[in-house]
């Protein structure tokens, strides 16, 4: 047996370390790199940089590998451990992924408060900007406004600095203070005259509108949206659509209905009409205008259906619009028009989660009768068990605990018929998850020994580490101590790993 970072006898007492212990063996090297991805954030969690550095430095993939020694620095960072931080930073190979990793420490440094250290390690780095942009919003946060401005002088990058302006008038707009967000934002708006990219200008204007619109400040809103739809105009590639879609759905939100409807006149791609038509929908409903909110949904829904194949730049996203439009149906208290909609969408990954999300949707409204019917439309047991697993969220959202465990016991029912081992483990970690938040200890700890002895089972060395792994956070957040037959379960596949 190869030499390990993780001792047998460490690996038989705890779950996260026998799940490293296994991950150490994989032989694969993109099953060794998938299971780290997954086992170094729980290192990471408990303060460890030590060993999350060390299982970092054992994948052989250098991406892969960068990707974690970069979390690995930014965690060294927040933690104060700047030395150690830089340290790591130079055992990543490409110099575009080291200097991500020395902008995440700096971004870390300024989350602490630390400004002198963030500047220090910010003007390191060949584009500071967006380091700057950051440590200037925090300086404003500590209402060093002189610092933050000075600061902002220092950002070339225009994009950088009207992103700093923007994240500051939001702060400010939260703390109800709108004349200053106003101010912020138009300083921000001078910025955007100096983007180049002129898609990302319109996305700039766009995010400025909206941010006006919270400043209570819609007819500077609608200027500003004109801006944004002028240039949105004059482009000629795929971005026109979304970007005229989203500045109609911007004049409609600041209370021009007529521009909104002009803009939305120039939109093409009916995936985007749709999209459009829906936020109409959900602002008439925030409005309490719920005849408009449903015509408008309902349209929305026509025009989706009626675009053909040959239309359809992006199957996914219309797909996945159909689910949003039958979930909003639900939400809108017209279940059975949910469901209808739900049982047309031609993909069935897309048709199943809106049934799931119906069904939530409806046992929140305390409509169980057309919960049940929407469940009862999914077709598989694992399908139903994690949709289950949903609605019992909801009915305990809505203060109904009885019935909530109810639900998971008849969820814990169906995992039996799972097939797939890691599909298995997967819900009953969600299932033990549940069982402990509503106080079900003893359900919970059976669960969890139940896929414990699942995990055991799964032939994949990846996947099984990943599962084990899962497993002890559960572990530790309950308090969970492993048994005896617990510990040689974890033995057997410590020896199964070394044969």
């Amino acid at each position: 047996m190869a030499e390990h970072l993780i001792t047998i006898e460490e690996a038989r007492e705890n779950l996260l370390a026998c799940a490293a212990f296994l991950a150490e063996d994989i032989k694969s090297a993109d099953g060794h790199a998938e299971a780290m991805k997954t086992i170094v954030p729980y290192y990471l969690a408990k303060d460890n940089v030590d060993l999350a550095a060390e299982f970092s430095n054992t994948i052989e993939d250098p991406f892969t590998r960068g990707k974690l020694l970069t979390i690995v620095a930014a965690k060294c960072a927040l933690i104060d451990d700047d030395e150690y931080a830089m340290q790591l930073v130079e055992a990543i190979e490409d110099h575009g992924m080291q200097a991500q990793a020395i902008e995440k420490i700096s971004l870390q440094q300024s989350y602490r408060g630390d400004f002198e250290k963030a500047l220090l390690t910010a003007e390191g780095l060949d584009h500071p900007e967006y380091a700057f942009a950051d440590i200037a919003v925090h300086l404003m946060g500590k209402g060093e406004y002189t610092k933050a401005d000075q600061l902002l002088d220092k950002i070339e990058f225009s994009n950088a600095r009207v992103s700093a302006l923007l994240a500051m008038a939001s702060s400010n707009i939260i703390n109800k203070d709108e004349a200053k967000a106003a101010e912020l934002l138009e300083k921000a708006l001078v910025s955007t005259s100096e983007i180049e990219h002129a898609e990302e200008k319109i996305r700039a204007l766009n995010d400025l509108g909206n941010l006006f619109i919270e400043a209570k400040r819609p007819a500077r809103a609608i200027e500003i949206y004109d801006k944004a739809k002028q240039s949105a105009e004059k482009l000629d590639n795929t971005h026109r659509d979304l970007l005229l879609g989203t500045t109609a759905l911007g004049f409609f939100r600041a209370g021009s209905i007529d521009l909104a409807d002009r803009s939305l006149d120039l939109v093409n791609d009916k995936t985007q009409m749709a999209s459009v038509l829906i936020g109409y929908s959900r602002e008439y409903w925030k409005q309490n205008v719920k005849t408009d909110a449903i015509e408008t949904l309902e349209e929305a829904y026509q025009i989706l259906k009626s675009q053909h194949e040959r239309e359809t730049r992006d199957s996914r996203a219309k797909y996945n619009l159909f689910t949003t439009i039958a979930v909003s149906f639900a939400s809108y208290e017209k279940p059975e028009r949910a469901i209808e909609i739900a049982q047309e969408n031609p993909d069935e990954s897309e048709q199943i989660s809106a049934l799931s999300q119906i069904a939530q949707v409806l046992a929140s409204q305390g409509n169980d009768v057309l919960a049940r019917q929407s469940l009862n439309a999914i077709p598989e047991d694992s399908q139903r068990l994690f949709a289950l697993i949903g609605v019992s969220d909801a009915k305990n959202g809505a203060e109904n605990r009885e019935e909530a465990i109810r639900l998971l016991n008849e969820a814990a029912q169906l995992a039996e018929s799972i097939p797939q081992l890691s599909a298995r483990s997967q819900a009953l970690n969600e299932l033990a998850n549940r069982f402990h938040n509503y106080g079900e200890t003893e359900k919970a700890r059976e669960i969890s020994h139940e896929n414990l002895e699942t995990i055991s089972e799964i032939r994949d060395e990846s996947i099984r580490a990943v599962a084990l792994a899962n497993l002890a956070e559960l572990y530790e957040d309950a308090k969970f101590e492993l048994t005896e037959p617990e510990k040689e379960i974890l033995y057997t596949m410590i020896r199964k790993a070394g044969w």
